[in-house]
């Protein structure tokens, strides 16, 4: 999520290691449509990571897209972030 002149920005990442050759972009949305896909990773327990510059880059990908190899590092963060998560829940 992100926050430019006031617009706020949500997008909505999937991974599975067993299918996917890397993380896929499964949502994106401003104003509005950022704030329901917050809502919904709110109501689903879905963890919120928060990276203005990676959501700006997010932004420019087609829904189903793979992220590019120059995003790996960053998605990497957020794939530790939520296996921290994880752990600290199991």
């Amino acid at each position: 999520m992100k926050l430019s002149k006031g617009i706020k920005i949500a997008t909505a990442l999937k991974y599975n290691i067993d299918e996917d050759d890397a993380p896929k972009l499964i949502g994106k949305g401003k104003g509005k449509v950022a704030d329901k896909i917050l809502d919904k990773a709110k109501e689903n327990n879905i963890p919120i990571y928060k990276d203005e510059k990676l959501a700006k880059q997010l932004e420019h990908l087609e829904i189903g897209q793979e992220i590019p190899q120059e995003l790996y590092e960053a998605v990497a963060e957020i794939l530790i972030f939520i296996s921290d998560i994880d752990s600290k829940i199991k």
